[in-house]
């Protein structure tokens, strides 16, 4: 069996999948605002080998849920939200080989700007950077920005196909590999022939621009992606290289994996071009009974009130206005596409607020992997096997300890059986993943805008 990846899920703020954990006696993430919280967490995610941090990020509040953002607020789910590229130089100066995944949203951010801010990072951790593309999905954060409406959900692909292009004419294309010379004697930087603006004109951006930054290690970072719905997988198919991907079951994850490889391979970019990550939560102890009474002691702090209102931003359904045995409808919703239609139109039967809730085991929707090292080591195994993903992205529950019990009790299990690296590979993060030289490869779409 395939070595898997594995990444460490946060959030720069008190509660981020599993709401309500941050109440918990032995949770530490009120610190979030302290460099020291990150700084710990970066050092045990390379003590255990993963493969790197992923930090999400949301640029709006939940505020679907009986029409008003105060459930989050009250519950801390998501808001407040720092910046999440801040702590990511302090976590690789104490690191060397630990990646870095970050959000930022297309919609939002000035492609011009976003070039320089990743290159600058890509320089800072010596090649470890990654970036996980969204377009965002919230009204709240559309207002906050100044639009009247939220773009419509395939528009802001088509938006982000072209913000894309423009990076990879500044990130691939501004700058030669030769231009920069250092020529102290001759007091040369760089040689100017060999640097050029950038034009770009199109439906949606226009730019003509040298870019800010000299070439950086991967030139354009890691790219992660994770639309679920029809047009986010296109769209992953021709950019992304790591897919993270949210099924409650290896089953239900499978069909949309083959539906990725299929459509890389007919873009031309080869079906083992992505690395699909599936999100997982896991409670460990050293023994079955030992982990599921720490689940028990954990769920006395799960939030299913945050819950519902996270769910309810995600599909654009206000879920309060539900009975508790009243089938969810499908309607038309300018949200999460895929979590609105996982249940609706994909479920097998109707799906009640009451089964929602009743799925709510840590204050979200995931049913958590419990067990002890070998059984959890067991399931993620199958989950390999039964789905085709390539790893996983480990959601926090109570922290820092659910990373440290991964860590200290998962990790040497699957080591020993083969199933983990035993130690990173050298070079860039693109890399480590993916061998090469670090750079994207020639059947990717960036690389036609090389000069």
């Amino acid at each position: 069996m395939k070595q898997m990846q594995i990444y460490a899920f946060d959030m720069n703020s008190v509660g981020h999948i599993n709401h309500g954990m941050w109440t918990h006696p032995r949770d530490t993430s009120l610190h979030y605002t302290d460099l020291d919280y990150w700084v710990d967490l970066a050092r045990t995610a390379e003590r255990g080998k993963l493969d790197g941090i992923f930090l999400a990020d949301i640029v709006g509040v939940y505020d679907v849920y009986k029409g008003s953002p105060a459930p989050v607020i009250e519950a801390g789910a998501q808001i407040p939200v720092n910046d999440p590229l801040m702590p990511i130089s302090a976590m690789a100066y104490v690191t060397k080989h630990l990646g870095f995944g970050v959000t930022v949203n297309t919609t939002y951010e000035p492609p011009f700007l976003l070039a320089r801010r990743m290159s600058t990072l890509d320089h800072l951790t010596k090649g470890r950077i990654g970036w996980n593309i969204v377009t965002g999905y919230l009204d709240s954060a559309a207002r906050a920005m100044g639009f009247e409406a939220l773009p419509e959900h395939d528009a802001r692909y088509d938006a982000a196909d072209e913000y894309l292009e423009i990076l990879y004419k500044l990130w691939e294309g501004s700058w030669d590999d030769e231009a920069v010379l250092r020529d102290k004697s001759r007091a040369v930087f760089a040689d100017a022939s060999k640097v050029r603006a950038v034009r770009h004109e199109g439906p949606y951006y226009k730019m003509e621009a040298i870019h800010l930054a000299q070439p950086s290690p991967q030139r354009t970072p890691l790219l992660f992606q994770a639309g679920a719905s029809a047009r986010g997988q296109a769209f992953a198919a021709r950019h992304a290289e790591c897919v993270f991907i949210a099924a409650p079951t290896p089953q239900a994850a499978r069909p949309t994996v083959e539906a990725l490889r299929r459509k890389a391979l007919l873009v031309g970019r080869g079906a083992d071009a992505l690395r699909v990550l599936g999100l997982v939560t896991v409670v460990v102890g050293r023994t079955q009974k030992e982990a599921k009474d720490k689940l028990e002691d954990y769920r006395r702090h799960a939030s299913v009130e945050a819950c519902l209102a996270h769910y309810s931003a995600s599909t654009g359904i206000d879920l309060s206005r539900y009975g508790l045995d009243d089938p969810i409808e499908q309607k038309s919703t300018n949200a999460n596409q895929s979590a609105l239609a996982a249940i609706t139109r994909e479920a097998r039967e109707p799906v009640t607020l009451r089964q929602i809730i009743d799925q709510m085991v840590l204050g979200s929707r995931m049913q958590p992997i419990v067990g002890s090292a070998e059984q959890v080591a067991d399931r993620l195994g199958a989950w390999v096997l039964d789905a085709g993903v390539d790893g996983f992205n480990l959601a926090r529950t109570v922290a820092p300890e659910s990373l440290r019990d991964f860590v200290d009790l998962v990790v040497p299990v699957l080591q020993e059986r083969g199933l983990f690296k035993a130690d990173y590979a050298e070079g860039p993060l693109r890399q480590k993943l993916f061998g090469g030289s670090g750079r994207l490869p020639s059947s990717h779409p960036a690389a036609a805008f090389r000069y």
